[in-house]
């Protein structure tokens, strides 16, 4: 299939080599010319705009956007609203709100054109690894799209079905669902990333209590100076604590046991909030979920070990940079 590529950072221009590795037919945007230039000496159609990405893909367009949430995708789809034509299709593959989706999808269905969003999971590694998708949006539409996913996707892989799984629909054993109508995947993304920034704070809470067990406050027969590296690494084969974040950890200690390369200032990319308040809306607890929001709210006043951790972790899935230059 061909595709417009708008957005060349870190997932966008890697989903284009992916898809261009599938074989299929890829023009590519980027407010970078250098961007645009890389992808094009690598066999893609690079375009310097919005138009000339319009006039370069055959009917129907697929455009799939590829920017942070807000103003930057918010006025890119404005722009693409003005210059697609019914039929069209608009997917915004980044971490939209789900509200925004639904907004979108309705504005552009008036316009004769079709709205698809994409939660995208994978971060720097999605080039090798695959893409973990979650998708809202019309089935037909989707159904439509369904080589593209099946390309970006994991596949199945090593991974065996769940024991008992029998249903007519594999797309989810190799690694994409549709979620159901538009903002339906973001809304399903937004909780996956609540959900990691629980994960990530478990982890880095338990190790600092690790780390720490040599403290002086301690008494001397209690002291352990625990190699965190072992412990990673042991914890990685047969534990139930064992996954993927888990080795992005073990990695990390072995480069560096201290992680004096990391500020330990966590940001907070905006998911983890919008979770907590469809919690709120729905009136469901999230205790672990919250408390970990708000430990990144603390690491930008003072820095702990567990901080660098965090930030070790989110350098390693997505190239989040919070480095001390």
């Amino acid at each position: 299939m061909q595709i417009g590529i708008i957005g060349l950072g870190r997932m966008g221009a890697n989903i284009a080599r992916r898809l261009k590795r599938g074989r299929h037919d890829c023009v590519v945007y980027d407010r970078s010319a250098d961007a645009v230039a890389t992808l094009a000496k690598e066999e893609m159609t690079g375009v310097s705009s919005l138009e000339a990405m319009a006039g370069a893909l055959a009917k129907p367009r697929i455009f799939w956007v590829m920017l942070p949430a807000g103003d930057p995708t918010e006025e890119t789809i404005r722009q693409l609203s003005e210059i697609a034509e019914p039929g069209d299709i608009v997917i915004d593959g980044g971490n939209s709100f789900y509200k925004d989706d639904i907004r979108r999808a309705e504005a552009l269905t008036e316009k004769g054109l079709h709205y698809v969003d994409v939660g995208t999971s994978g971060g720097v590694w999605g080039l090798e690894r695959g893409y973990c998708m979650m998708i809202g949006g019309e089935a037909e539409t989707v159904r439509l799209l369904d080589p593209i996913f099946d390309c970006l996707a994991p596949g199945r892989g090593i991974v065996e079905p769940t024991k008992g799984r029998d249903v007519a629909d594999d797309r989810a054993e190799r690694g994409y669902i549709h979620a159901g109508p538009a903002g339906a995947g973001h809304f399903v993304k937004m909780v996956h990333n609540g959900i990691e920034y629980g994960l990530m704070q478990a982890y880095a809470e338990g190790f600092e209590v690790l780390k720490t067990k040599n403290s002086p406050l301690l008494p001397e027969g209690e002291r352990y100076d625990l190699d965190l590296r072992d412990i990673a690494e042991v914890w990685r084969r047969g534990s139930v604590v064992s996954s993927w974040l888990l080795d992005l950890t073990a990695e990390a200690l072995v480069k560096n046991q201290e992680l004096e390369q990391f500020s330990g200032k966590v940001a907070d990319s905006g998911e983890g909030r919008w979770t907590i308040h469809a919690a709120m809306e729905q009136a469901v607890p999230v205790n672990v979920l919250s408390a970990a929001l708000y430990a990144r709210y603390r690491s930008r006043e003072e820095h702990s070990y567990a901080d660098r951790l965090l930030s070790a972790m989110r350098f390693g899935f997505g190239g989040h940079v919070e480095i001390p230059q």
